[in-house]
């Protein structure tokens, strides 16, 4: 009774009495030596926060500078507050460097990680020269057919960047798909310094044989800095400067794809990094009951593979019982690096008579890609009991026996009927005031709710005008300031209004993925640009006139979820 108590105390307690939880997250967990990489301090439930004592991190890092970006969110009238702390810092040293725990208020985030490698030297010494390049590199060149590698498109310019264009790498014969948004960061080659924008795709080859990555452009237009001693302070080139167009070609890059090793067998080919087999929902003392059933979760997750490559779980027929599955979900997402698939189902098993029952062993073989071994992932055969459903009580039937016996027939007739109906009788009193009790509760809910209602009234349609009111205002914030030059506040208030539409929007890269036109999308890029170049945006009336019917957002088309691959059936694997 106590911790229904303790129960309903914590549901009344108001929002504003949950602590601010703060977690921490790199941009990259793996960089080179004479790269910067950002740490980012998220901070929930709040608008105002200070950027925590940063002094652990002097031995191992520079800190370069800070930032802030605070959030506030208005979806059907529910506000939500958060506030992000951007602290870039550059690796002073090679190895395994410990981000500490940071106190922020009350809380502390958890302790990071970050892999600093020897400085890259990938880059040819010919591009190095260059104000601007594109490095294109595959991680790793040579692999198997189906087998993820991780392909990086980074852009290196020393210039400031008045927008442009970096399109997607073609891969005619792969899957491509495209892992976050863009990472942007500091790097030095040969002395020179480059601001650096990375973009990373999960690359997966169709068919073995060679897989060339063509060369593609990048176009955009360099800002030179107007001459401060003109009278005018515009200049030739206006009051930021010159612009002048400027391009820059990626190096072809080719792959060698191996086919599926000739010993394989007809077992489905699985090149991953890591997989796992896994059931859950056995019972510990191995004993079920006849009738009831036994809900079952199997779960096939691999990394390096999508969830479309990996084959179905499914149960074998077992004798005895009968088995409902439930529909199979997948999901695939990544750490910026990685694919990581996962395709679960739910199994509902209910056993027909006592005895026992073997659920058999369940094998999955696969491919490790960093080993270059044939791995077997197992869930081991069960036997189980079944046990009868509960009958009367044994003391209660030989308690009955003996009076039958010692009795006369007719005594022992009316003792039974007696006991019988005291039994009933007992049962059904306590049964009738627990229905009473019951109905009350339920008849006194409805009237309280009733009350509150009428006390209260709210039209139906409240809740789409409030999210309406809510995205007109957050359009016309965005309209005002994309008439200005302050490129960081229309990022900030472009964001805001796709939220307004679409919540789960993180960044403006999620932004530009969701959207169909290239206008919007290549709008976005130049304000990106004009962030990363640190000066006003020179487009603010294409950006305006860009977004001025709203968004044309992508519309997902409905994924059949036919495989291709055989189910997941024990025995039937190898």
């Amino acid at each position: 009774m106590m911790y229904r108590w303790l129960w309903l105390i914590c549901l009344l307690l108001p929002l504003n009495a949950m602590a601010n939880g703060a977690h921490a997250t790199l941009d990259r967990n793996e960089v080179h030596l004479g790269e910067t990489v950002t740490l980012n301090v998220r901070i929930d439930n709040t608008m105002d926060a200070r950027t925590p004592d940063l002094s652990a991190l002097n031995n191992d890092f520079e800190i370069l500078g800070a930032s802030t970006n605070s959030v506030l969110n208005d979806v059907n009238g529910q506000q939500t507050a958060q506030v992000i702390i951007g602290i870039a810092l550059r690796p002073k040293h090679v190895g395994d460097l410990q981000i500490p725990s940071l106190t922020m208020g009350s809380n502390q985030t958890q302790p990071l990680t970050l892999h600093v490698d020897p400085p890259d030297n990938s880059v040819a010494a010919a591009d190095t020269h260059k104000d601007i390049f594109v490095d294109v590199t595959a991680d790793p060149n040579r692999v198997f057919v189906g087998q993820q590698l991780l392909l990086r498109v980074r852009l290196f310019f020393a210039v400031n960047i008045n927008g442009g264009t970096l399109p997607d790498p073609q891969a005619g014969g792969a899957d491509l798909r495209r892992l976050g948004g863009d990472t942007d960061y500091e790097s030095v080659r040969n002395g020179k310094r480059y601001h650096v924008v990375e973009r990373r795709y999960a690359l997966i080859p169709q068919h073995a044989g060679t897989l060339t990555i063509p060369s593609f452009e990048f176009q955009g237009e360099a800002v030179e800095p107007s001459d401060i001693n003109d009278p005018a302070l515009l200049g030739q080139g206006g009051l930021f400067g010159n612009s002048t167009p400027v391009e820059a070609d990626s190096m072809p890059v080719t792959i060698d794809v191996q086919p599926t090793p000739a010993n394989w067998g007809k077992t489905t080919w699985l090149p991953a990094r890591a997989l796992t087999l896994d059931l859950q929902g056995l019972p510990s003392d191995g004993k079920i009951t006849v009738g009831q059933p036994l809900n079952l979760h199997m779960t096939v997750e691999a990394t390096g593979l999508p969830a479309n490559a990996l084959p179905e779980p499914s149960l074998p027929k077992i004798d005895g019982v009968t088995v409902y599955p439930d529909q199979p979900t997948n999901t695939t997402q990544d750490d910026g690096q990685w694919l990581t698939g996962r395709r679960e189902r739910g199994f509902a098993i209910f056993p027909q008579h006592a005895g026992t029952i073997t659920i058999p062993a369940t094998t999955l073989t696969w491919f490790d890609v960093q080993s270059g071994q044939q791995q077997v992932a197992t869930i081991p055969a069960r036997t189980l009991t079944v046990v009868a459903a509960a009958t009367a009580s044994p003391a209660a039937s030989s308690s009955a026996a003996q009076v039958a016996a010692t009795a006369t027939p007719a005594v022992a007739s009316n003792v039974s009927a007696t006991s019988n109906a005291s039994t009933r009788s007992a049962a059904l009193s306590i049964w009738q005031w627990v229905a009473i009790i019951s109905v009350g509760l339920w008849l006194l809910s409805i009237a309280v709710f009733l009350w509150w209602r009428r006390s209260k009234p709210r039209p139906a349609s409240s809740d789409i005008h409030s999210a309406t009111d809510s995205a007109r205002r957050l359009r016309h914030a965005f309209m005002e300031a994309a008439r200005g030059r302050d490129s960081t506040l229309q990022a900030h208030s472009l964001l805001a209004w796709a939220r307004a539409e679409r919540p789960g929007l993180q960044n403006l890269g999620q932004l530009s993925a969701e959207l169909v036109l290239d206008t919007q999308r290549e709008a976005i890029e130049r304000l990106q640009r004009a962030q990363y170049a640190h000066h006003a945006t020179s487009g603010a009336n294409d950006l305006a006139t860009v977004f001025a019917n709203g968004f044309v957002w992508r519309v997902e088309k409905a994924s059949t979820d036919d495989s291709p691959l055989p189910p997941l059936y024990p025995f039937k694997l190898d």
